[in-house]
């Protein structure tokens, strides 16, 4: 093989890892047109800038639409990008904060027009975008998604570093049966350097000032790992407030490590607190996947504030619920990750007695499931707790 049918061959390579069906159908019309436009775009395009490593396919998509948005007069272009960088497994949430980053540079001429278009390519791919709206507690912003709608409400709470989009792909599933309504907590996503949480119960106190401002005297309320433990909290000092309780991959009980982890961000600061934080969180093949779930985990531990992640896990290190979980009458819904190794099967097991216990583990789920088995969870969540799971 010469160097020119090399570069070829890679050219086609790179091509068809993006456009996938569609290749052959676009060198063809092109090529009815442009022999040699067609020859620059196999091996000058893809075959010499795509390929290159240096970017992932991904990555360099989320660049094409930004430009193709930016430049204008490229709609055609634009509206076949967006259905590649979905294909490369972006988001609806990135390809709007792409069209969100263009108005800074280019205007918001520019920016509505990309936005228009990508609303417009979501639907027809069946894509659900689901947006919060700012919204004020008696101390502090924050944002909110609420669903709407005539259904019972059901309170997501998101897990420690994390914020209320962790439960995007989880909410479709619910909200045919709830009003979902999920918020950042306090210290991360948009309530980020509100005035620092003291305790859990101080938690507990912005979910019931949620509901109240709602005007809701009642929810079912869902949380995962530190939110599980908040929704723990709540029952215990609001049960007027909670309808239902559905524990997910939370602790009940303090480790030492809570307090270190407070610490080495302190000390190390927050870029060090990537990898051990996501290596508690997911399974080796989701990091070497690199799918969605772990980019928005990693840019929100990254972003964090050092002040609020330090806030929060000392928060969980002055835990005191054990000897007041037999307390709880709500009915309690407890769902395991098999392979979460923060808050195993084994441990969650004690969070209530045996004799009312309804307790649901996720094959091969690790601790961040909302992320890696939305779907399971969500059937999880809606379970008759009667059922066998």
């Amino acid at each position: 093989m010469d160097s020119t049918d090399q570069v070829s061959a890679i050219g086609r390579h790179a091509m068809q890892a993006i456009t996938g069906e569609a290749m052959e159908g676009i060198l063809a019309t092109v090529g009815s047109h442009s022999p040699q436009l067609v020859n620059n775009l196999v091996t000058h395009a893809f075959g010499s800038v795509i390929a290159d490593p240096a970017l992932g396919y991904g990555a360099r998509e989320l660049a094409t639409i930004a430009m193709l948005g930016a430049m204008g007069g490229c709609e055609s272009q634009l509206r076949t990008h967006l259905g590649f960088a979905l294909d490369c497994g972006l988001t609806p949430e990135e390809i709007v904060a792409s069209a969100e980053h263009v108005s800074v540079y280019a205007g918001y001429p520019r920016a509505l027009t990309m936005l228009r278009i990508a609303r417009e390519v979501l639907k027809d791919r069946g894509e659900k975008l689901l947006v919060a709206q700012p919204f004020r507690l008696r101390d502090h912003a924050t944002r909110v998604f609420d669903s709407g709608g005539d259904g019972p409400p059901m309170v997501l709470l998101h897990a420690l570093g994390l914020d209320w989009r962790m439960w995007s792909h989880v909410i479709p599933l619910l909200t045919p049966h709830y009003r979902v309504i999920a918020f950042d907590l306090r210290g991360f996503g948009r309530a980020t350097f509100a005035p620092q949480v003291r305790d859990l119960a101080h938690y507990a106190e912005d979910v019931a000032d949620l509901l109240d401002r709602l005007e809701l005297p009642q929810a079912h309320v869902a949380g995962l790992s530190l939110g599980g433990s908040i929704a723990l909290e709540l029952a215990l000092r609001r049960p007027d407030l909670v309808e239902g309780l559905t524990v997910i991959a939370a602790t009940a009980w303090s480790f030492p490590a809570f307090e270190e982890r407070a610490r080495a961000a302190e000390t190390a600061g927050m870029e060090a607190q990537v990898v051990p934080s996501l290596a508690r969180w997911f399974r080796a093949s989701d990091l070497a996947r690199n799918g969605w779930a772990v980019r928005y985990a990693r840019n929100c531990v990254r972003r964090a504030s050092i002040s609020d992640w330090s806030a929060a896990w000392r928060t969980l290190a002055g835990i005191s619920l054990d000897g007041r979980l037999g307390d709880i009458r709500t009915p309690i819904r407890i769902i395991a990750g098999e392979s979460d190794q923060s808050t195993p099967p084994s441990l969650m097991e004690g969070l209530i007695p045996a004799s009312r216990r309804d307790f649901a583990i996720l094959p091969d789920a690790p601790h961040m499931l909302a992320l890696t088995h939305p779907e399971e969870l969500g059937r999880a969540i809606l379970a008759d707790p009667c059922s066998d799971t």
